[in-house]
């Protein structure tokens, strides 16, 4: 099926303005603070005394917590993060009426599938960054190919690397659509990039987390949803009729690029 790119814009914003878009926008909030804490008290707690004296000053937000601390608490925030996006794509693909509530089986099979999630995420970071190294172009490809294989996996209890297949086989015939998705998530990321230094040049570094974290949330939380309402055109077969149900999808009609 076709992807109207700007259906999935306004029906991707229309699902951001729910009760799941909220637990997906505050989860993600959450998580970020979390993590960027821990990272940065990892940091710290890891360096030697006087560069951790000099460096701290411009350190942002930390946790009153050991070096060692902090890093497990990073370990253990990665699959936390790969389980929560596990469930927020089970309920943003539920009928619009739905998305007042999490779905009754959102956390099904919830250890395997994070574990998948997890396993997935690192393998689709790599190729992105092995492609970008080589001309960039190969690693915008990959981005695009991959972006829906968070909903392949957790929505239709795909194993790892069906997922994957499953991700490329739906963006295939999509992917110059799809392109202008991730490179608007590209080029906010490298916007957003400079608000920390900013602050940091200011003495402010805690504010400066603080913003980047609310403006990601800001701006992910309804890209997340534009990509499940891509997702839910494109899983159509050919003819129009939808799969609601986990069980894999014969995508052998789907048009090519």
């Amino acid at each position: 099926m076709a992807l109207h790119l700007s259906h999935a814009v306004s029906d991707g914003l229309r699902r951001t303005l729910t009760r799941t878009g909220g637990i997906l926008f505050t989860g993600f909030l959450l998580i970020q603070f979390a993590t960027q804490a821990a990272v940065n008290t990892a940091v710290l707690g890891y360096l030697p005394a006087d560069a951790a004296d000099q460096f701290g000053a411009n350190v942002g937000i930390t946790l009153p917590v050991s070096g060692p601390v902090a890093l497990a608490l990073f370990c253990v925030l990665l699959p936390v993060s790969a389980a929560f996006f596990a469930v927020v794509a089970r309920a943003l693909v539920q009928p619009f009426e739905g998305l007042s509530a999490l779905p009754a089986d959102a956390t099904r099979r919830l250890g395997r599938t994070t574990v998948r999630l997890f396993v997935g995420g690192i393998v689709v970071t790599v190729l992105i960054f092995l492609g970008t190294a080589f001309l960039v172009v190969p690693g915008l490809f990959f981005a695009v190919s991959f972006l829906f294989f968070v909903f392949a996996i957790a929505v239709e209890d795909r194993g790892l690397v069906d997922g994957l297949k499953r991700s490329w086989a739906l963006a295939r015939g999509s992917r110059l659509k799809l392109f202008g998705i991730v490179v608007l998530a590209g080029v906010f990321g490298g916007g957003i990039g400079v608000i920390a230094p900013l602050f940091d040049l200011a003495g402010a570094p805690v504010a400066g987390d603080a913003v980047t974290i609310v403006a990601s949330a800001v701006f992910f939380t309804p890209y997340y949803a534009i990509i499940a309402s891509a997702y839910l055109q494109l899983r159509e077969d050919p003819d129009g009729t939808d799969h609601d149900s986990p069980e894999p999808v014969d995508v052998s009609g789907t048009s090519r690029l």
